[in-house]
């Protein structure tokens, strides 16, 4: 028995030993964590790259103050008026399927799905969380059109207005994220191919074909 005893009581502390401490020192990483892990972007010319904004009217105060930081930050980067594009669903878990629309169109050279989740009494927010998440990195990974993912995910309402007002609205640092990811896309295919390629499957602007001097609507999202 006194052996047995000795054995549970190694394998208690040997257990103990991996459990994470919720002391102070664990608090001081995690804020330590948080500032080293504020982006940086350098000098970007966005000058003929095209964003596509897709905003949810739920919660519409706070989806707007960061629609306006992304414009901002694209504006900055030379990404002309006429280049960004915004179109609105009702919430956020229609967002990966508007932005596969949008990125199938051919239209634009990234996306950003912009919305905000407040978390209620309910699994609801966490379900809506996952599901929205998942599908928005899925659209961007099928489509090889870079999908940012612009939604806020907050306990109330007061961490809300801190990351979408002021110095620190998150909606500045989506809309260099879409310039850098756009560059980044358009210099992998080639600045032309995404165009080429998606009228290639029936998607993209007007054309003028030889069929009886008629000119031929291919479909476009904008």
């Amino acid at each position: 028995r006194t052996t047995t005893f000795v054995l549970l009581g190694l394998l208690a502390a040997a257990a103990g030993a991996f459990v994470p401490s919720a002391g102070p020192s664990f608090g001081k990483s995690l804020l330590r964590m948080g500032a080293d892990g504020e982006v940086s972007f350098g000098d970007l010319n966005g000058e003929d790259v095209r964003v596509g904004i897709i905003r949810t009217r739920w919660n519409d105060e706070h989806v707007s103050n960061l629609v306006s930081g992304a414009k901002k930050a694209m504006k900055e980067c030379n990404v002309k008026d006429d280049n960004i594009f915004v179109t609105e669903v009702p919430g956020a878990f229609e967002l990966p399927l508007a932005a596969r629309f949008l990125a199938l169109s051919g239209t634009v050279d990234a996306v950003i799905c912009c919305g905000v989740l407040i978390k209620g009494d309910t699994l609801h927010f966490e379900y809506i969380c996952d599901a929205v998440s998942s599908g928005i990195m899925s659209v961007g990974l099928q489509t090889s059109t870079p999908c940012i993912f612009g939604v806020l995910t907050c306990l109330d309402e007061q961490q809300v207005t801190k990351r979408s007002s002021g110095d620190n609205n998150h909606g500045e640092d989506w809309g260099k994220t879409a310039v850098e990811m756009a560059l980044l896309r358009n210099e992998a295919m080639g600045a032309k191919a995404p165009k080429t390629k998606m009228d290639s499957l029936g998607f993209g602007t007007a054309e003028k074909v030889d069929a009886g001097k008629k000119e031929v609507s291919k479909p476009g999202f904008f």
